[in-house]
């Protein structure tokens, strides 16, 4: 187990390299000029744009720029972005709201993905199995910012049951709608993912052994058909998590949330370098962390998985 934890977290250095460079390559190769952008309509002097380009290192070459945004990474600086604010406050201010944000989504999402999965799953071909079916497929079908104009105009405007926007207090109660939004645009999948997976487990040979032996249907399907079915689910809530954690950007953006997605859409703008790429090292490392945990989590749901 511990060589396998190992093996699996020095991964995380081709993946930081490889990912920060070409993140930084996409943003060097960018059209425009930042900085000029900077001053919109104004023109500032010759003088003036050449200073904020060698404090930035925009007037060396691409490899020097990223060698020196690694340096500052090793010494703990994630850089400034050209408001002249540091990335790594940016980053504390925004973090914690979308992570809030995807924490909740993935609950929605898990819960109700297991509780509906299992019983279509049960109840194959049924009227309930077929109805669970078309909701997941409606929900797989409208498009995220549909979805989040209608549950801002009728949940909250006019049945008045949320907030419609967040904005500055973004607290775990102020995030329900928003996080109900994107549950139930990430459910559809996990729920097809989990009725796909209890359907297989239930023709298995000891799941017939357990009936066999006298085993109440009450005790089998929480106990030996769930646990062994949750893998798939448990897998794609990790890869939402991920997603969420960068791209929620149009859910912020219409719940008017001061997240990490309008920071890095905002940023983009910007062709703002040392916050977008800083952002994603970060993301990066998180994304395989997090993947860490689950490939850890399949031996326990699943003894017959083994980490040599």
């Amino acid at each position: 187990m511990l060589a396998y934890i190992l093996r699996r977290l020095l991964q995380v250095i081709p993946v930081f390299f490889g990912s920060t460079l070409l993140i930084y390559f996409l943003v060097f190769a960018m059209p425009g000029d930042p900085i000029l952008a900077l001053f919109g309509d104004k023109t500032p002097s010759p003088q003036l744009l050449e200073q904020i380009r060698d404090q930035y290192h925009l007037n060396e070459p691409f490899l020097m720029q990223y060698l020196y945004y690694l340096s500052g990474i090793f010494q703990g600086d994630l850089g400034v972005t050209f408001s002249g604010q540091s990335v790594g406050v940016v980053l504390a201010r925004t973090l914690p709201v979308t992570a809030r944000l995807a924490i909740m989504a993935i609950a929605i999402e898990f819960v109700l993905s297991i509780i509906v999965g299992t019983i279509s799953a049960l109840r194959k071909g049924s009227v309930v199995d077929h109805v669970s079916l078309i909701i997941a497929l409606i929900f797989l079908a409208i498009p995220i910012f549909v979805m989040c104009f209608l549950a801002q105009f009728f949940l909250a405007i006019q049945w008045g049951w949320f907030k419609p926007t967040v904005g500055a207090s973004n607290d775990w109660g102020d995030l329900w709608l928003p996080a109900i939004v994107l549950g139930l645009s990430m459910y559809a999948t996990s729920m097809r993912l989990m009725r796909g997976s209890v359907i297989e487990t239930l023709d298995q040979d000891w799941v017939r052994t357990a009936y066999s032996k006298g085993l109440a249907r009450s005790r089998v399907i929480p106990v030996h058909v769930l646990r062994n079915s949750m893998i798939p689910v448990i897998t794609n809530s990790a890869t939402n998590f991920g997603v969420l954690l960068v791209g929620a950007t149009v859910t912020e953006a219409v719940f008017n949330i001061p997240g990490v997605g309008n920071t890095l859409f905002q940023a983009t703008l910007r062709h703002e370098g040392p916050t977008i790429v800083s952002f994603v090292t970060v993301f990066v490392i998180l994304y395989v962390l997090v993947n860490l945990v689950v490939d850890l989590l399949y031996g326990l749901l699943d003894p017959r998985i083994r980490y040599a």
